[in-house]
């Protein structure tokens, strides 16, 4: 079977052809590096714009990254027509835990008028954009600029090479996109019909979790563009259902930060709104506490000395502290507190404000903190307005 005629059902076996040799460092791992669907969908479109012009393609195909990198990739789908090219490459996400790892990005290159230069269009599997805010406009296929910049550089080095005009329209799909999609924060963000072509560097680090952050990112975007002044970032989807009921907000308002409270309150330093709610779990929000930022199991543990410490704070006894040292986990001890009818929560959630209040200094952004246990119930709150006093408890658990 010639290239050209390689099927649209490809065995979808990732292949690799000259990666970059490096590796990221996480504990005593050394986790390979991947690729993100941008690096696979400039390599699958200059692939297909190769045959569009010459009849042959490239296999494997070698773009250059934004950082200058040369790589190459194996095609996994080819097909020829008489005015389009289309080409396949599947997505390595190297150690990453990414939605898109093994998913099949294609690119379709079809002829244009002249002058137009290079378009875009969604394909079957990759998203549009709906709302504003977002780094392309509404209308547009949800193909982020660095994709798009990285995709136009391989055109017009296509184009010099073999003599084209490089004005072409550029398809860009991802097999069963839709479907994955559904995995991500996409739809709450305004993007329909399928994934987001994403990527800045053109490699994914592993663990990085690059496209969590970026949804992040992209959902504070979304909420500043809609004129909201007042986002929540919750640690899951228990606290998040808890904190849109607790505030009555918008859907937009809510951010899925994960583990990621560090990241989201940078971005918010650089891009504010006049209030930010902090909404978790007793674990997650102990450890914005004890002053960590990055709220993931691999990063750090509760620290039951500090729970202890930050129970005596609230009005704990010798006899509670000791308990809740001799916890095994941070609901335990919330658990003791609370037949005792000592307010931790509250003192958790005053020290995870100042915690979450330092990052975001001078900004003019106030912080609340809010926690909730498995139920949904309020166990902690420092209110807005709150870093200057001990506001009175809204938690009366008895």
């Amino acid at each position: 079977m010639s290239p050209q005629d390689r099927p649209l059902q490809p065995n979808l076996a990732i292949a690799r052809v000259r990666p970059l040799d490096k590796v990221t460092e996480v504990g005593n791992s050394r986790l390979r590096r991947g690729w993100t669907t941008g690096t696979c969908a400039t390599a699958a479109a200059k692939a297909a714009y190769t045959a569009l012009l010459t009849g042959e393609f490239p296999d494997p195909v070698e773009v250059t990254l934004p950082r200058g990198e040369r790589v190459s990739f194996a095609l996994a789908v080819t097909r020829k027509e008489a005015d389009s090219a289309t080409a396949g490459v599947v997505k390595d996400a190297g150690d990453d835990p990414d939605v898109t790892h093994g998913a099949l990005v294609l690119a379709t290159v079809r002829t244009a008028a002249p002058g137009s230069g290079v378009t875009f269009r969604a394909g079957t599997g990759v998203g549009t954009v709906t709302r504003p805010g977002l780094p392309v406009p509404p209308g547009e296929p949800a193909i982020n600029p660095v994709p798009r910049r990285m995709i136009c550089d391989a055109i017009a080095e296509v184009a010099a090479a073999a003599r084209g005009s490089g004005d072409v329209e550029v398809e860009i799909g991802v097999a069963d996109g839709e479907r994955l999609a559904a995995r991500t924060l996409n739809a709450r963000l305004g993007i329909v019909g399928g994934l987001s072509i994403l990527g800045t560097t053109g490699i994914v680090v592993p663990y990085s979790c690059a496209a969590w952050i970026h949804s992040i990112l992209r959902g504070i975007d979304v909420a500043r563009a809609a004129g909201l002044d007042h986002v929540a970032g919750s640690t899951g989807s228990n606290s998040e259902a808890a904190v849109q009921k607790f505030h009555h907000l918008p859907e937009i308002a809510l951010i899925d930060m994960g583990d990621f409270v560090g990241g989201m309150l940078k971005y918010l330093r650089r891009h504010p709104v006049a209030r930010v709610t902090i909404a978790g779990g007793v674990g997650k929000m102990t450890k914005l506490a004890q002053g960590l930022l990055d709220l993931h199991s691999k990063r750090g543990s509760v620290d039951l000395a500090a729970l202890a410490g930050f129970a005596k704070a609230a009005g704990a006894s010798e006899a509670l502290v000791q308990r809740i040292m001799a916890a095994n986990t941070a609901a335990e001890a919330f658990a003791h507190a609370a037949a005792a009818n000592v307010m931790l929560g509250d003192e958790v959630a005053r020290t995870a404000r100042e915690t979450a209040a330092q990052v975001v200094a001078n900004s003019g952004i106030d912080v609340e903190i809010v926690l909730f246990d498995r139920d949904g119930r309020l166990v902690g709150h420092a209110p807005f307005g709150s870093h200057h006093e001990t506001a009175p408890s809204r938690n009366r658990r008895r």
